[in-house]
C-alpha cells in the first residue's frame, strides 16, 4: 500500500472516472449517490474535483469535492475506499491528501455531512472523521428530498482563519453546493 499515487482533476477525465466509479458505486447505494449525468454536469460547470488513490493498477480510494469560494471551504461530497481495502489506513491517507490539497488551494477548512441517526454504521463513520481531526457540530439538518437527517463536521486548515463551527452556517455552504450540483445549467 506504500506505492499509492494520488491524482486530482477538476475537468472531466473519462479514464479516471471509469477507474473510480466502482469504488463510488460500491460504497454508496443508488439512492444515496449522484447519478453519472449529474456528476458529469458538475464537471462541465466547474463545480467539482475528483481525487483518486491508485497503486498503478487499480483505484483504491476516491473523493468528489467542491470548493465554496466565498467561504474558502473544501466540501467533501463523497469519499470512499474500496471495500476490501478498508481498515488499512487508506481512508486516513486519502483525507490527509485532501487536507494538503485544500491548503494548496487556499481553503480555510473542510466540511462534510454525516448521517445523524445513531446507528452503529453512522457512529462508526463519525468516529472515522473524528480520528481524522473533524469536529462534529451541533444541530441536525433535514433535507426535503431525503428521509435521513444529517449533521455537519468541520476540519480547520487555517488556525488563524477558521471556518465556523456552527452547523447551520456549514449547511448553508453544503446546501448551496447541492443546489448548484442538481441545477442543469
Amino acid at each position: 500500500m506504500d506505492s499509492l499515487e494520488f491524482h486530482t482533476t477538476d475537468v472531466w477525465n473519462e479514464q479516471l472516472w471509469k477507474a473510480a466509479e466502482p469504488v463510488y458505486t460500491g460504497a454508496f447505494p443508488e439512492h444515496g449517490r449522484k447519478s453519472f449525468a449529474i456528476i458529469r454536469n458538475m464537471f462541465d460547470r466547474g463545480l467539482c474535483q475528483l481525487h483518486t488513490a491508485d497503486d498503478g493498477q487499480e483505484t483504491k480510494a476516491m473523493a468528489l469535492t467542491g470548493i465554496d469560494r466565498r467561504a474558502s471551504a473544501l466540501l467533501i461530497d463523497y469519499a470512499a475506499v474500496r471495500e476490501e481495502e478498508r481498515s488499512r489506513g487508506l481512508g486516513r491517507r486519502l483525507i490527509d491528501y485532501l487536507k494538503s490539497w485544500g491548503i494548496a488551494n487556499g481553503c480555510r477548512g473542510m466540511v462534510i455531512e454525516v448521517e445523524a441517526d445513531e446507528t452503529e454504521e453512522n457512529l462508526r463513520r463519525i468516529r472515522f472523521w473524528e480520528r481524522c481531526g473533524f469536529i462534529l457540530t451541533e444541530g441536525v439538518h433535514q433535507y426535503i428530498w431525503v428521509p435521513e437527517p444529517y449533521r455537519a463536521m468541520v476540519f480547520h486548515l487555517q488556525e488563524e482563519n477558521r471556518l465556523p463551527e456552527d452547523g447551520e452556517v456549514l449547511f448553508r455552504y453544503i446546501t448551496d453546493f447541492h443546489k448548484k450540483a442538481y441545477r442543469s445549467r
